[in-house]
């Protein structure tokens, strides 16, 4: 497992946008692609940093850390691809493809990368509640505090230690009481 870089100081200007780019965009990459795949993380990720930058004047370092705002960031835009590509399946299903639709093979492999974990596991999180799996992948994948994780959802600490709670309890139900962390990968 990788460690993450050090949250920047709270006064950190992004005056230097092009550092924070620097520091941070390979991180942020890694948790679009886990939530993802690889296809869509490129656009996902690009429209996150170009979102940040957009809005550096509003930032409150208050508020939060340079990475905890940049995750709140890319989360929303998760939500986001995810609602425009249901209603994308959607209209495919009513319509039928569309000419330059991707080959089985691509669309196989997109998913078996995007689902990376094991199928149970996977299909665990898939049914948690997007508050739930938000903050279990927050963890998860990103690493993040709680206290991060509340500023990035803009929710309080007690509800990230409760949705968390939730999903783990969830997800143990899931799998038959087991531990996900314990259980042989093979």
């Amino acid at each position: 497992m990788t460690t993450t870089p050090v949250e920047r100081p709270p006064d950190q200007s992004l005056d230097d946008f092009s550092a924070v780019f620097d520091a941070y965009f390979s991180e942020i990459h890694r948790y679009v692609v886990q939530r993802l795949g690889p296809g869509p993380a490129e656009d996902v990720v690009a429209e996150a940093f170009l979102t940040a930058f957009r809005k550096r004047a509003r930032y409150d370092p208050a508020k939060a850390g340079v990475r905890t705002w940049l995750y709140g960031i890319v989360t929303n835009l998760i939500h986001k691809h995810r609602r425009t590509e249901v209603r994308t399946l959607r209209a495919v299903d009513r319509h039928g493809p569309p000419v330059d639709a991707p080959s089985h093979e691509e669309r196989v492999a997109a998913q078996v990368s995007a689902e990376s974990l094991r199928p149970a596991l996977a299909e665990a999180i898939a049914r948690l509640g997007r508050g739930e799996r938000d903050v279990l992948l927050l963890t998860a994948l990103a690493g993040l505090s709680h206290e991060e994780i509340a500023a990035a959802l803009g929710i309080s600490y007690g509800t990230v230690g409760s949705r968390l709670s939730r999903a783990r309890a969830k997800i143990r139900a899931a799998l038959g009481g087991t531990n996900p962390m314990e259980a042989n990968h093979g």
